[in-house]
């Protein structure tokens, strides 16, 4: 009797310190974006008011990643972190970066498990993190709007580049003037490095690879808006559409355009309650 006991105790305090155990949350914001994406489009206060904290903004320094705390310290067992990235650089830049910053959460929470959203490009972003399973542990990935597959975007934003701003003809003016306001032709100068790895993949190219590579056996989630968006086409958006993630991802499918809102709040806050 006495060893039954025993054994019911040990399995009692098993399940215990399995539901007590945290959650974490990372945001990764997509290219032209930052980490206070999340804060403006309402993404981080409908999480917040689920219950998630706000445990600030995870930036890379020469000394190594480093966190700027969060104005609203509350207790609470579900972390979100949000990134900081040179958004504009080659997207391999963007994953050491990530992959540094993920470390030192990872550090903050060794027995959690953490989950990432990334948003438009970020979602590629993390996905190169993903598959370096030795340097962290992730549980999920959700995508947002994400341009797995690449988009004609990125050819319309490198036309822009090697042709003349004040001369540029056709979709590559639209998109300049659309994403970017028509006055940030510097930015996008300098972005050349994320538009050519974002370019509808191609024998050769970055995405390619990636989408070759093996894919750890995690849970994946792609959000895709409707029918694609003014971005990233929606079957981009699939990542079902990955030849290494082929039928392992869940999908859903959102109405509103490739910028984030509340709604997308929410969305996570279902999909992370699954």
């Amino acid at each position: 009797m006495k060893k039954l006991q025993f054994l019911m105790l040990n399995l009692v305090l098993i399940i215990f310190s399995h539901t007590a155990r945290g959650e974490v949350l990372v945001l990764v914001h997509g290219w032209a974006a930052d980490a206070s994406t999340w804060q403006r489009s309402g993404v981080l206060p409908i999480l917040q008011s689920a219950g998630w904290r706000d445990s600030g903004v995870v930036v890379s320094s020469p000394s190594g990643a480093q966190l700027f705390s969060s104005p609203y310290p509350v207790q609470s067992s579900k972390h979100v972190y949000r990134v900081e990235l040179p958004s504009n650089g080659p997207l391999l830049l963007q994953a050491s970066h990530l992959i540094s910053q993920l470390a030192f959460i990872q550090g903050q929470h060794p027995e959690e498990a953490m989950t990432l959203a990334g948003h438009s490009s970020g979602g590629v972003v993390a996905r190169l993190a993903v598959i370096k399973p030795e340097y962290v542990k992730i549980h999920s990935l959700i995508t947002i709007a994400s341009p797995n597959l690449g988009t004609p975007r990125a050819l319309d934003g490198l036309a822009v580049v090697d042709s003349k701003p004040d001369f540029c003809p056709g979709p590559g003016i639209y998109f300049l003037k659309t994403v970017l306001g028509g006055n940030q032709y510097q930015y996008l100068k300098a972005s050349r490095g994320s538009m050519t790895d974002l370019q509808p993949a191609a024998p050769g190219s970055l995405l390619d690879w990636l989408n070759r590579q093996p894919h750890p056996p995690i849970r994946y989630h792609a959000v895709i808006r409707g029918q694609g968006d003014d971005l990233v086409p929606a079957a981009s958006q699939d990542l079902n559409q990955v030849s290494a993630i082929q039928g392992k991802a869940h999908r859903y499918l959102t109405p509103s355009g490739h910028a984030l809102s509340a709604a997308d709040g929410q969305l996570l806050l279902d999909i992370l309650s699954n």
